[in-house]
């Protein structure tokens, strides 16, 4: 492989902010896994956000990319599974498996897509320091024709079309809007755009938490919420405070502190078996396999507001949750996924058909 842009390429990033900007080039933020797309002629290579090879777990898309996109050319864009009109980042993250039969397997299964929405070289010619503005513009022509499971991200300039796709998407699953000034370059492992995520509080219970990696402070909260059954299910984690804070938790939540896991809720957490049945904490998987996932148990009688931004699938959250306020007058039987947003349902084909 020669291209003028070579991997391994660090995407460009974007930093969180609480409104969409005026006067930017707008488009939907997408659930997936980044990707950089390297091709030329015969030879594909798919390098993650860390610059790692993805190239073995998406053997379907490295086919499909041959027919689809110009024969020298680097993209930037992100990997997604879609099932029944929305995406799956489950599905997806499942497809990251060492057994090459599975990966063949999955693909056949759980097809992936690839949606791009920057060019960084084309033909002979590296891309990196011309405008965004005239990078869209070149990829829409490179991609003119490609069909399914490759597609270009539909993108505005119009910030009311992009306040619109902020309201209607999420219910395909899409996580917001990401804003890119016009002018700009691409520049790579910077926070230089700018992303408008979906933001949400839940009243939750505090079960446990896990100790910080320093020393004998708290490192995440375990939360919960009550299921329609009566049982409490876990949904995540806070896990953003300052050191100071991290020790004062430890003593804070002391009187609740249970020394004997057997009356948890969660006092099966270890066994494999459990989780088929049950969200517990520490479920065991190929991305935790290393850590220590022990936890400290808590009488789960706690209740703090969090901030969330996503749920994934309608359980838990897609990512740690921020902590905002204890919740003194809510009893914990009343976490339930009752109080939670539902987003209104949005077909993922009206964004990317065929």
């Amino acid at each position: 492989m020669e291209l003028p842009v070579m991997p391994p390429v660090m995407p460009m990033l974007a930093k969180s902010v609480a409104r969409i900007p005026p006067g930017m080039h707008y488009e939907a933020k997408w659930d997936g896994f980044r990707a950089i797309v390297f091709r030329d002629g015969d030879e594909v290579e798919l390098g993650s956000r860390t610059g790692k090879p993805l190239t073995r777990y998406f053997p379907e898309l490295v086919e499909a990319l041959k027919g689809r996109v110009p024969e020298r050319c680097v993209l930037d864009g992100e990997i997604v599974i879609a099932r029944e009109g929305r995406l799956d980042f489950d599905a997806l993250t499942e497809r990251i498996h060492p057994a090459q039969s599975r990966v063949r397997m999955l693909a056949e299964k759980t097809p992936a897509s690839f949606v791009a929405f920057d060019l960084l070289a084309l033909a002979d010619e590296s891309l990196l320091d011309v405008a965004l503005a005239d990078r869209r513009a070149l990829l829409v022509a490179a991609l003119a024709g490609a069909s399914a499971p490759v597609h270009v991200a539909p993108a505005t300039t119009d910030i009311e079309v992009a306040e619109q796709w902020f309201e209607q998407y999420e219910g395909a699953g899409l996580d917001g809007v990401i804003a890119k000034p016009l002018t700009l370059a691409y520049r790579q492992d910077e926070r230089a755009m700018f992303k408008i995520k979906h933001e949400r509080t839940a009243d939750v219970v505090v079960a446990g938490y896990r100790l910080h990696k320093s020393g004998p402070v708290v490192g995440s909260l375990l939360l919960g919420l009550y299921d329609d059954g009566g049982t409490l299910q876990h949904v995540g984690v806070s896990a953003a405070f300052p050191m100071k804070r991290r020790a004062e938790l430890v003593e804070e939540l002391e009187p609740l502190r249970m020394d004997d896991i057997t009356e948890h809720p969660w006092a099966a957490w270890s066994d494999e078996a459990a989780h088929e049945t049950a969200r517990l904490p520490g479920a065991p998987s190929r991305w935790s396999a290393k850590k220590d996932l022990s936890w400290v148990p808590l009488r789960p009688e706690r209740v703090a507001e969090v901030a969330y931004d996503h749920m994934e699938n309608g359980v838990r959250f897609r990512h740690t949750a921020r902590f905002r306020r204890w919740r003194p007058d809510r009893t914990a039987v009343s976490c339930t996924y009752g109080q939670l947003e539902e987003p209104v349902r949005y077909d993922l084909g009206e964004i990317l058909p065929g």
